[in-house]
């Protein structure tokens, strides 16, 4: 549905020339929720604005819907950007204009009958829950009524994808739960292909089937969501995790670790566990065939859409044989295993 090829973007020339996107590739397939996730200033907005080239890419090519949108301009442009929705972090909605006026705004740009207009915008304020609120004005709604107009203006042309820029981020913990499921239902119900930036990972965890992870300009990570939580290929990608996760060990053990493994120390593990290793009895039986203790420091079990991902911090105290041994034996039954140091034991 969406394929950008080598698609990179530099603003400015010579000495003054900022890379914000490197050559990238990204395919979000038809019908998926698809999220791209990084740091401030890793090349988010300007990727997300490159797909209905709001910013033109310097090189590549951008095709939606089987359209090469790159060869565009003019009224063609124009046209193709119909069918390509987007909402803002901000609402971007008109202050004058009350809620009914702002969702039929671009059917009036297109020369929409006004008969049609009523005919498509009511519907649209029903799908997103503001019927009531048709002529009231922006100024009189809350923060995520607000949204809610957006995308119902979004839709209003009928378009085959959704572009999310940072769409959540201005909005409270609850209200921000209530978009996500709408976007959701959005999703199954009209089967729209969904585009979203965003920094926060719970909005990746909710609703997304696929992430990308970008930094400085590069798509260095992609996979499916469930995949991603439990078993990041990158350094930066386990940064995410951990932040969202929050399982760290002690401070008071972080500042015992050693890098190297000595004569006389046992490794902490971080371990993810998914699928049917959560509910497996491992750790029980680690310490029995490896004839090991295991000092548990921190566990969670998280759910990731329809999959559960059992995360734990842990001491795998013993001879260091029986503790590699037992890192072999986590490892062969599917977990991912991360050694975060070691510790010397006490004399």
């Amino acid at each position: 549905m969406i394929t950008l090829s080598n698609v990179s973007k530099t603003y400015g020339q010579g000495h003054a020339a900022v890379e914000a996107l490197k050559p990238l590739d990204l395919h979000v397939p038809e019908g998926t929720i698809y999220g791209v996730i990084g740091l401030s200033g890793a090349g988010k907005s300007t990727l997300i604005r490159c797909v209905n080239l709001l910013e033109r890419p310097t090189s590549g090519s951008i095709s939606v819907d089987g359209q090469e949108l790159t060869t565009l301009s003019g009224d063609a442009l124009n046209q193709a950007r119909h069918r390509i929705g987007m909402i803002f972090q901000h609402f971007n909605l008109l202050a004058s204009r009350t809620v009914f006026a702002n969702v039929s705004l671009p059917l009036e740009l297109m020369g929409v009958p006004r008969a049609e207009i009523r005919q498509r915008v009511a519907p649209l304020l029903e799908l997103v829950g503001l019927s009531d609120k048709a002529n009231q004005y922006p100024a009189q709604l809350s923060g995520g009524q607000k949204q809610r107009v957006a995308i119902a203006r979004a839709l209003a042309s009928k378009p085959k994808v959704l572009l999310c820029d940072e769409a959540t981020s201005a909005l409270d913990p609850q209200t921000t739960g209530s978009i996500l499921a709408l976007l959701q239902e959005i999703n199954r119900s009209l089967g729209l292909t969904i585009l979203l930036i965003t920094h926060e990972m719970e909005v990746v965890k909710r609703i997304c089937h696929r992430v990308g992870l970008i930094s400085a300009g590069s798509l260095v990570e992609e996979a499916e969501v469930g995949d991603f939580f439990t078993a990041p290929r990158t350094q930066l990608g386990r940064e995410f995790i951990t932040e969202f996760l929050k399982l760290e060990p002690p401070r008071a053990l972080v500042e015992r670790l050693d890098a190297d493994p000595g004569d006389h120390s046992h490794p902490v593990v971080r371990l993810a566990f998914s699928g049917d290793a959560v509910s497996t009895p491992l750790i029980s039986r680690l310490a029995r065939d490896c004839q090991i203790d295991v000092s548990i420091l921190q566990a969670k079990v998280e759910s990731i859409q329809d999959r559960t991902l059992g995360l734990m911090i842990a001491e795998l105290i013993g001879p260091s044989d029986k503790t590699r041994e037992a890192i072999d034996y986590l490892e062969t039954h599917d977990l991912h295993v991360e050694v975060l140091g070691h510790v010397q034991r006490d004399a």
